[in-house]
């Protein structure tokens, strides 16, 4: 009989490529380990189910028009992945990325799944260099709820838009779980992936969420390399003050962080809360003006 589950929730950094059987017979360690830790809760890395695209972003000469070698392999929501994936998560709740198809598109797509099937889904919004060639893009953010709470989930990219992560959290996102294959910078790379400037980006992206939201943020990453990609790592867990409660820092792993997320949040939100105070009445102009390119010389 499984230990029950405790009031921990927990990231995954950890490489995965293009052998599914692989991926999910990693997939069912790392619940196995993340069960016996009391989780119940799990971010696992954006495109775990079947790797992510081997080429992305700018390369050294400014492009960003390379050709992966393979693609990853399409799945169905109701398919035999997710349903193993269902069947491992049992009571827990797991956050997983695939390559997802409605028929005619492909989307880069983050499942919330336990034993009972799958709870919802995202697919992702916000695109980077190149990504738009491969994936048609999500279109909404919403939240659902989990035997471990209101989960949200983003996936990479998506976190540098404050606009995502608020909306999640007007939705009554409890946790947001923003899961990715965030490569270091292909143009000016640092001596090591903890100096890399698309590291610090992570880790900014990830406090400021957090806090500004004041919610518990859930970062999973791929770690090592796949294809032309080198990725930052840094899986973590974040509370709603924009503190890091466990992180993998730059190895693979899984940060793991024993919260009690519903009196964190109250804790947070009890003398400023910045959803209470927002003033949406101020601020249409964020999504109803047109981006105005800045003026060159």
């Amino acid at each position: 009989m499984n230990p029950p589950l405790g009031s921990a929730v927990a990231a995954v950094c950890a490489g995965f490529g293009r052998d599914v059987d692989e991926n999910l017979a990693q997939i069912a360690d790392l619940i196995e380990q993340a069960r016996a830790e009391g989780v119940s809760l799990l971010a696992l890395p954006e495109a775990c189910l079947g790797g992510y695209l081997s080429v992305l972003g700018a390369g050294r000469d400014g492009s960003h028009d390379e050709q992966p070698e393979d693609l990853p392999p399409v799945m169905d929501i109701d398919g035999p992945e997710l349903r193993r994936v269902a069947a491992l998560a049992g009571d827990m709740t797991v956050v997983v990325g695939l390559c997802e198809s409605d028929g005619s598109d492909r989307y880069n797509t983050a499942a919330i799944v336990s034993g009972d099937g799958v709870l919802g889904l995202h697919r992702k919004v916000h695109q980077p260099l190149g990504e738009s060639m491969f994936y048609a893009a999500g279109s909404e953010f919403g939240c659902v709820d989990t035997p471990a709470g209101r989960v949200g989930a983003l996936i990479c990219y998506d976190k540098a838009f404050p606009e995502a992560a608020r909306s999640l959290a007007v939705d009554g996102a409890e946790v947001i779980a923003c899961i990715s294959a965030w490569p270091a910078s292909r143009t000016a790379t640092g001596d090591s992936i903890a100096e890399d400037r698309w590291t610090k980006r992570f880790n900014l992206f990830d406090a400021a969420r957090a806090l500004e939201n004041q919610v518990v943020w859930l970062a999973a990453n791929q770690h090592g390399t796949f294809g032309k990609l080198r990725f930052v790592a840094n899986a973590k867990v974040v509370g709603p003050g924009g503190d890091v409660l466990a992180t993998t820092g730059i190895h693979p792993g899984m940060a793991v962080a024993e919260i009690d997320v519903p009196s964190a949040l109250e804790t947070a939100r009890r003398a400023m809360f910045h959803l209470r105070d927002r003033r949406p009445d101020a601020y249409g102009a964020v999504t109803a003006a047109t981006l105005q390119e800045p003026a060159h010389a």
